[in-house]
């Protein structure tokens, strides 16, 4: 879909670092916003390169949409930012906070948590995607926005990578029912040749075991911990507990 059929105006943005970081993470759950009717989006703050398993940067940005594509994903942007490099920094916050903008989602789900011995590029994107959906809202500052106006992004939320923890860092985790589309994000993550093939495909079948342990703990067959970056206040208790929601016991 190209920007003048979307309208530009998507419902989620979900950011990452580096393409693959938000297919890991929560493609499941994008997936399954796509399939519900949702616009959803994905700004990846660099393209992921250089990488030992990859010849050339426009490998990775190809199969980053064809992830979209098996995500059922409606639009992906790279940002100029330099991986490896990556530093929270106002440069950083603005080239995200113009894409909010544009883009004026209801819904970012960004990085939750540092990720240990892992790329510190993580790290860095949960402060700068922090900061510009903060950005995003500040009037009387558009001649840094090339006269974008303001948006108020309504909910932020965090998804996580950690997949090394035994539990997940989430202050207040709610577990997504992905059971109908973990296979979807598994095919996405594969979409990565350069990244998970050879030896490095068995992370494959870690993510399918640690999304079906994260699922269990609901009830579902498999599932995602998402978590919001403030408290969730409700009016309606029975609604939430009964709506859509499963206890393990079920």
């Amino acid at each position: 879909m190209t920007e003048q059929e979307l309208g530009q105006q998507v419902d989620v943005v979900a950011v990452g670092a580096h393409p693959d970081d938000v297919e890991i993470g929560c493609g499941g759950t994008l997936a399954l916003l796509a399939d519900q009717g949702y616009k959803v989006a994905i700004v990846d703050l660099t393209n992921g390169e250089p990488t030992p398993g990859c010849p050339h940067p426009e490998v990775r940005l190809a199969e980053a949409q064809r992830a979209a594509e098996i995500l059922g994903v409606c639009l992906r942007r790279t940002l100029s930012l330099t991986n490896r490099q990556l530093m929270d920094s106002f440069e950083a916050r603005l080239a995200l906070a113009q894409e909010l903008r544009r883009l004026r989602p209801t819904l970012v789900l960004g990085i939750g948590a540092a990720t240990p011995n892992a790329s510190p590029d993580h790290l860095q994107a949960r402060e700068i995607t922090s900061a510009a959906v903060f950005y995003s809202r500040l009037s009387k500052w558009e001649e840094y926005f090339d006269a974008l106006p303001p948006h108020h992004v309504k909910a932020y939320w965090h998804y996580f990578l950690a997949y090394s923890n035994l539990s997940p860092p989430a202050k207040w985790p709610v577990i997504v029912d992905i059971g109908s589309t973990l296979e979807r994000k598994l095919a996405a993550i594969a979409a990565y040749r350069s990244q998970f093939s050879g030896q490095k495909a068995s992370f494959l079948e870690r993510v399918r075991i640690f999304n079906q342990q994260q699922g269990l703990a609901a009830g579902f067959l498999a599932g995602e911990v998402l978590s919001p970056t403030r408290p969730l206040g409700i009016q309606d208790l029975m609604g939430l507990i009964f709506a859509d929601c499963r206890s393990p016991q079920q």
